[in-house]
């Protein structure tokens, strides 16, 4: 029987609750290959200086995009995705954190991977029965820093205001998710600079997880 709480934890994946190996640079730089082999952008575009989400969404949005193209996106993606988090361990006093948050708030995971990624690394860290649902790029119709998968975790439970819910995550692509949804942000072990540079204001500088009994 599902127990219903006044309040809801939403909890990014990678270098919040795991120490994710994914090798985000080679990814991008995957992406970047793709859309310059097939004319989405121009060799001299600096790819760089944008995440995978950013990179991917300017291949949705350039009208160039065919199914057959997006597809193979994805697949080479997903590759070192599942490379990344088959090494995978658990960030610092995850377990003990979740084991009492999950009896006080409707606990998610809201994660840019893929879903068989997302739930194969969870999983063999023991922490996947902690969440009601783990919401990845499948159930998103844009990426984070996107809003999508808040909307479509607060739909869960229309009934509770947006100040009952607050996002925890390490990167500013979080917490722009976070406000852009109307949801508080709390960042984790982030740099306050790069969080400035993104017009993210975090409720909260948390250094361990266990600040967040205190604060939640």
């Amino acid at each position: 029987m599902k127990r219903h709480f006044p309040t809801g934890v939403i909890f990014d994946m990678d270098n919040t609750l795991l120490q994710s190996r994914i090798n985000f640079s080679e990814m991008k730089k995957a992406i970047f290959r793709l859309w310059t082999e097939h004319g989405l952008i121009e060799p001299t575009f600096d790819w760089q200086s944008h995440t995978a989400s950013q990179l991917i969404e300017i291949g949705r949005t350039s009208g160039r995009l065919t199914s057959r193209l997006e597809q193979e996106m994805w697949a080479a993606v997903t590759e070192i995705e599942k490379a990344g988090m088959h090494e995978a361990v658990l960030e610092n006093h995850v377990q003990e954190v979740l084991a009492i948050l999950k009896d006080r708030h409707h606990l998610f995971i809201l994660t840019n991977n893929a879903y068989i990624a997302a739930e194969e690394a969870l999983r063999r860290t023991g922490i996947a029965g902690c969440f009601e649902e783990i919401v990845a790029r499948e159930q998103m119709t844009t990426l984070k820093p996107h809003p999508s998968g808040i909307h479509y975790i607060r739909r869960q439970y229309p009934e509770l205001p947006a100040t009952a819910w607050t996002m925890v995550g390490d990167s500013w692509i979080d917490g722009k998710a976070a406000q852009d949804g109307e949801v508080a942000f709390i960042a984790y072990q982030s740099n306050p600079q790069e969080m400035e540079r993104h017009n993210v204001a975090p409720q909260a500088y948390i250094a361990d997880l266990r600040e967040l009994l205190h604060i939640l």
